[in-house]
């Protein structure tokens, strides 16, 4: 922390030091959602909360702008909790643990909580600030937007009246995001039939996948970043061809909203298979390799004798393992489709983010995007076709807008001659692939108008999550600039 302190603008890394001092895994937001009343308490500002979790600080304009037209700054409480194998954090009690490597800023081990911890940080700032210019503000935290986005689902229409909206969730300093994807959760679940193992001098088996890149499955699925639950199943139907391998289980993957990073099955066979066993891991091993060589470099894929001449678990009939691998394996992950009006977008894709085979049940748990909302809702369709192919029942929730791209009106165009004036660059205006909660607001807001903007953070979602300092500092001179000018 004494690293961080000494960063510029201080006033932002001492709110986000002292954020990251308090846990905020989403669903689990009491804690944070205290830390946010009690800032405006202090501040003596009205300070209200919601039913839904959300927290809205009231602050008057500035002297030179009592004029203005009331603005809304946004940003959400909650944050993606991944760590590393190895790694002893508990989220729902410890700090996150920051260094400061080379110009960013990063956590030892886990997320670093820069999405959406610097955006909170900022109106933090913000709040707290006695000498900035700036219009009547509402200050609004959202809760639990990384798992369903509950908190802006359920904001009442009139609870904020700004008239334009600055959502501070953008990843990249050049950009101004004026649209979005939307999304729907898609679950799958399967009773699964257990026999004993038909086979002679059982050897048990634990195959696993990790060192994967992992990411945002939103903001990082252009990459084509290995998944973790589709490669793992490819590795089981190759096994399935030439070794005899019976499941046990599998487990793969944490939130729907991050690429799975790891994941590990075990299986069951005859002795006098296991070298078969070995050479089938060792070939899709080098075919794995080569293929990930530049997305995912530090892949790894193990093959580990756990058990031998103990008692052995049940495994899965063989009709079932065949179609819960196939189905697995068959699901969509990663792009869907591009774009066909907005070059280089993302329109629709699929995380397949969760796989856990356990004792008398399977689940896949998916996170469809797509800025098409009938596309959406196809894609969904046909990962639900799919798995109820293999038996599964599969059901919708969670299912959020889009926002429909506005690359001007007053603010776009304001924050894009602003950012050309300070930085003598155009911004890229776009829109994203990620899922902003400022669709479902607008919905609750007719005519306010949005714009997304924020720091360099890299590797958003995984353990690998950095914030670039000065990207911090060029941010936070262009969001000072812009509450100045807006009348």
């Amino acid at each position: 922390m004494s690293d961080i302190s000494k960063l510029e603008p201080k006033s932002v890394w001492e709110a986000f030091g002292q954020l990251n001092s308090v846990p905020r895994p989403s669903k689990r937001e009491d804690k944070v959602q205290k830390f946010a009343v009690e800032i405006g308490k202090s501040l003596n500002l009205l300070t209200e909360k919601d039913e839904v979790g959300n927290v809205k600080i009231t602050k008057p304009a500035s002297n030179d702008m009592i004029n203005a037209s009331p603005i809304v700054v946004q940003a959400h409480l909650d944050m993606v909790c991944q760590k590393n194998d190895g790694t002893n954090h508990d989220w729902y009690e410890d700090p996150i643990s920051m260094y400061v490597d080379d110009g960013w800023v990063k956590a030892k081990g886990t997320t670093l909580g820069a999405d959406n911890g610097i955006g909170v940080a900022f109106a933090i700032a913000l709040l707290r600030s006695k000498d900035l210019s700036h219009p009547p503000l509402e200050v609004l935290f959202t809760s639990d937007e990384e798992t369903g986005m509950t908190g802006a689902l359920g904001l009442k229409t009139g609870w904020i009246e700004g008239k334009y909206l600055l959502n501070i969730d953008t990843e990249d300093d050049t950009e101004l995001t004026v649209g979005c994807a939307g999304g729907i959760d898609v679950s799958s679940f399967l009773k699964l039939e257990r026999r004993d193992a038909p086979v002679d001098n059982p050897e048990v088996f634990e195959i696993r996948i990790s060192g994967l890149s992992g990411g945002h499955s939103g903001m990082d699925i252009h990459l084509g970043l290995g998944n973790a639950n589709v490669l793992l199943a490819r590795v089981l139907r190759e096994i399935e061809k030439k070794a005899c391998a019976l499941l046990v289980d599998f487990d793969g993957g944490n939130l729907r909203n991050a690429i799975p990073r790891e994941a590990f099955a075990t299986v069951i066979m005859g002795k006098a298979h296991s070298d078969l066993l070995l050479n089938s891991i060792q070939s899709v091993r080098d075919e794995l390799s080569s293929e990930l060589r530049v997305t995912d470099p530090n892949f790894i894929l193990e093959c580990k004798n756990i058990k031998s001449n103990d008692l052995v678990p049940k495994v899965l009939s063989s009709i079932q393992q065949e179609k819960i691998i196939a189905s697995i394996a068959g699901c969509p992950v990663g792009i869907v489709r591009m774009s066909p009006e907005v070059s280089g977008l993302v329109q629709t894709s699929n995380n397949v983010a969760r796989v856990k085979i356990g004792i008398d049940k399977a689940e896949i748990l998916c996170l469809t995007r797509s800025s098409s909302e009938s596309e959406k809702m196809d894609c969904a369709n046909r990962i639900a076709g799919n798995l109820n192919m293999a038996g599964f029942q599969t059901s919708f929730s969670g299912s959020y807008p889009g926002w429909e791209p506005a690359p001007s009106g007053y603010l776009a165009d304001l924050m894009k001659n602003i950012y050309q004036e300070l930085f003598d660059e155009d911004p890229n205006v776009n829109a994203c692939h990620a899922g902003l909660e400022c669709g479902i607001i607008g919905e609750r807001c007719p005519g306010m108008e949005m714009i997304s903007f924020g720091p360099n953070i890299r590797g958003a979602h995984s353990p690998d999550e950095r914030v670039e300092i000065k990207s911090v500092n060029k941010s936070w001179i262009y969001f000072v600039e812009v509450l100045k000018r807006l009348k």
